[in-house]
């Protein structure tokens, strides 16, 4: 009888500090020559929020770090999955900074944010490998992958995948684009389970694209040619990288369907990192032309961007969790349905798998 990987509960952790667009209006945005933006802050608010439909997002507390999400987010999967830690063969935690002090913008990895998870939740047991995964915006998703290929070669019988950023800490004040970035941590137990028919992850597919398209998301200087001193912030080239996902995403969603037997219409929800509304559902319907269909049901993609923001790895469980826990009126999973789980971003990486309720 086949082994398939299904979650067994999941958690997430969403900060309590919410900040709104307005309170971006006394920001001083630059263009990347270090000169002033012409518009009126209220107008480029507006546009952005036309275009990315983020309305508020979440700053993480003065006093926690991302391990602290990620330890919350896990403790709530874990109690929602009903298992003892001290089973876990695998913590897999997937970030791009580590730990960013409040106040200094340097990161800290060592030890890694998977250890001190492991710490926080005082688990002995010796042969439960924790591990860092950075792997851009599709980290959670590649963690979920591994913990699959762990499970399915009798390695593993159970795993704990994590997705936790602190972006908040590491934006420009002086970028249009640090109204994108968020906080927060999702997470998720799976389990192997021996099942007749098919059950949990049925297919993925993974790609990485770097011979010109490596440095779309990078680390730079200031856009203020007088800040303070030569801080290292998160900048992305955001045509091109809409236009990389506007490419790629679809293609591989398309594969990675048709690798587990299913049609478009077989999907009954598809959970996107909650990355830039207008890209998402560009994306999304450019996937189901790549199937000839023009059709796309209303309800296929729950978006929570408006209210969270882009928390990197943390959008995707996130989303998973909150649908689970019912906390999104429109959406539900009933048994049998077909759900695709995708990512984009740095690398650039692309990844997304097939996964059947139990």
């Amino acid at each position: 009888m086949p082994t398939y990987t299904v979650i067994k509960g999941s958690g997430s952790y969403l900060p309590e500090i919410i900040v709104k667009n307005e309170d971006f209006l006394k920001n001083e945005f630059l263009d990347a020559s270090g000169q002033k933006i012409p518009k009126e802050n209220s107008a480029i608010i507006q546009k952005f929020q036309e275009i990315t439909e983020i309305e508020e997002r979440r700053y993480l507390e003065p006093g926690l770090n991302t391990s602290d999400m990620a330890f919350i987010a896990s403790q709530r999967a874990i109690e929602s999955a009903g298992i003892d830690p001290e089973t876990l063969d695998y913590i897999i935690v997937a970030h791009n900074f580590g730990e960013i002090r409040h106040g200094n913008k340097k990161s800290d990895l060592v030890p890694t944010i998977a250890s001190r998870v492991k710490h926080l939740l005082k688990i002995e047991n010796p042969d439960c490998v924790a591990y860092d995964l950075p792997f851009g915006c599709p980290g959670w998703v590649q963690g979920v992958i591994q913990a699959d290929y762990f499970i399915k070669s009798g390695d593993a019988k159970r795993a704990l995948v994590i997705g936790a950023e602190n972006l908040s800490r590491i934006v420009d004040p002086h970028d249009i684009d640090t109204m994108i970035y968020s906080d927060g941590a999702g997470a998720v137990v799976v389990e192997g389970i021996d099942s007749e028919k098919s059950v949990g992850i049925i297919a993925h597919k993974t790609r990485t694209d770097t011979l010109t398209q490596a440095h779309y998301l990078r680390m730079e200087v200031s856009y203020n040619p007088n800040y303070e001193d030569d801080t290292l912030f998160m900048k992305m080239n955001g045509r091109k990288l809409y236009e990389y996902a506007l490419n790629t995403v679809p293609v591989l969603v398309k594969q990675v369907i048709e690798k587990a037997g299913f049609g478009i219409e077989d999907v009954n929800k598809v959970l996107i990192h909650q990355a830039n509304a207008k890209m998402d559902h560009a994306i999304l319907e450019r996937t189901f032309k790549l199937f000839e269909k023009e059709a796309m049901p209303e309800e296929i993609m729950p978006m929570i961007i408006s209210k969270m923001g882009n928390n990197s790895v943390a959008t995707v469980p996130i989303l998973y969790d909150k649908i689970v826990r019912n906390e999104l009126p429109a959406h539900h999973f009933n048994s049998g349905d077909v759900l695709v789980f995708a990512s984009v971003g740095a690398g650039m990486n692309v990844n997304a798998f097939v996964y059947v309720q139990p």
